[in-house]
């Protein structure tokens, strides 16, 4: 069910914030922190920004310039420390203020208004916007009030007070949590572990240790849920065991607590769910998301049977793995979200044999590293910048190729071929980004889908 409207307490009364960045996490902030009672000055460098805050009532000054803070309350992609800090954060860094996640905040004012809700986290380098909409679908399904926000968005503030029996589901970033300071998950996910955000994080080690908070604090009455399909997190299993909370393990293609075997996902006690009943959650990949929001279900009190139901009806979310039409039998997917190499490899992995579209801007490496998924690829038709190198690449490995250029192009010359050839499937999982087309990857997966609904039957089918 949805989360109930509850007007929130004024828990923060006496408090004075500041908070730095007024984008999609930082205005929302200012807002519920100053209907919480708090006294909130606000700051962005962007002047239109600004200009909102104001219309919104939020009061406009530079933290550094404010006497008296309790905390700054930071927007995630404005970094503290690496690669440098903004000159307000490291003013407050030296004035001694605490710089806080919204999310920390939501949890203060949560526990402030003396809701017993809980809290489940889900992080991870990739698939926590999958799992954390799946764990929500799951949960309201099943009659418990629930919101669902965070990195995923909306922002941690603006969601709603749940009583007691509510969960509240959060997808947290590595920038999110290296900003928490009291707060605990009821049940919390680590996905996986690989290679990203090093910059700010300085090293694999420092990413990792940002990642590795979601189980801080955590007792013997919580549930840590960690994937253990690559090795940085199984090492990091093996840490938590040591610690209070019960540990599952979680894979999408491996024996563990709760795992995929030939598509029924499963636990010791036997079948949970039969995955090839829901088509958002093709691919070993979304095995593991779904073994992860099932294992949190049943930790949070879901009865066994509800999960399978709930697993088959969820739509999955816009621009991964996204069937956005069926003509003539061939269905078009939208993973526009599939930005660079590891993404794509995720969704051809998805699917025995289609015709491909991608290109972009690539990035390092370009596609070498999807050489073990070519000979899924009946055909690809490139788009884009980049679109030569990735033709090279694919000549090198003798994979059918041609180079549309625009996806206007690409959408109907894929379907001829995938018609012509008795291919299921159109892939749009371009291993690259936009910008140099469309304005970021959703605009690219609206385009896509718009062009897929206008493709012609074929004669023979009309």
């Amino acid at each position: 069910m949805s989360a109930p409207i509850t007007p929130w307490p004024r828990v923060f009364e006496g408090q004075r914030f500041a908070v730095l960045g007024l984008g999609q996490n930082g205005l929302p902030a200012a807002v519920t922190l100053r209907i919480m009672g708090a006294a909130v000055v606000a700051w962005d460098d962007d002047a239109a920004r600004r200009d909102a805050a104001a219309a919104a009532g939020v009061p406009l000054a530079r933290p550094s310039e404010t006497d008296r803070l309790d905390a700054l309350i930071l927007s995630p992609g404005i970094p503290h420390d690496r690669p440098a800090p903004h000159p307000e954060a490291a003013a407050m860094r030296g004035r001694g203020v605490p710089i806080l996640s919204d999310a920390e905040l939501l949890f203060r004012a949560v526990r402030a208004a003396g809701s017993a809700a809980r809290f489940a986290g889900i992080t991870g380098t990739n698939g926590k916007s999958t799992t954390t909409a799946l764990l929500a679908h799951t949960l309201a399904a099943a009659g418990v009030p629930v919101a669902a926000g965070g990195n995923l968005g909306p922002a941690s503030l603006a969601l709603p007070l749940l009583p007691d029996d509510g969960v509240y589901v959060l997808e947290m970033s590595s920038y999110m949590l290296e900003r928490i300071a009291t707060m605990r998950f009821d049940a919390a996910i680590m996905l996986n572990l690989t290679h990203d955000h090093l910059d700010r994080h300085g090293s694999m080690a420092g990413y990792i240790a940002a990642k590795a908070a979601i189980f801080a604090r955590q007792t013997d009455a919580d549930t840590a849920v960690i994937g253990i399909d690559d090795e940085p997190s199984r090492t990091l299993a093996g840490d938590i065991a040591a610690r209070p909370a019960r540990l599952i393990r979680i894979s999408g293609n491996r024996h563990a607590d709760f795992f995929a075997e030939h598509r029924i996902l499963r636990d010791g006690f036997g079948p949970i769910a039969d995955l090839s009943t829901a088509p958002a959650l093709r691919g070993t990949h979304n095995a593991q998301n779904a073994a992860a929001a099932a294992a949190v279900a049943l930790a949070l009190g879901i009865e066994r049977g509800r999960i399978g139901p709930a697993f088959a009806s969820f739509a999955g979310l816009p621009h991964r793995q996204q069937r956005v039409a069926t003509i003539a039998d061939v269905d078009f997917i939208d993973d526009s979200k599939a930005t660079n190499a590891d993404a794509a490899a995720r969704a051809l992995d998805s699917f025995d044999r289609v015709v491909w579209i991608a290109g972009g801007i690539g990035k390092d490496g370009g596609i070498a590293g999807l050489a073990p998924w070519f000979d899924r690829i009946d055909h690809a038709v490139l788009i884009g910048r980049d679109a030569p190198i990735f033709a090279a690449t694919l000549a090198a490995h003798g994979v059918s190729h041609e180079i549309a250029g625009t996806l206007d192009r690409a959408v109907p010359l894929a379907f001829d071929r995938a018609h012509r050839r008795g291919i299921a499937a159109v892939l749009l999982a371009p291993a690259a980004a936009s910008f140099d087309q469309f304005a970021n990857y959703a605009e690219r997966g609206l385009r896509f889908a718009a062009l897929a609904r206008s493709v012609p039957l074929p004669a023979a089918c009309s």
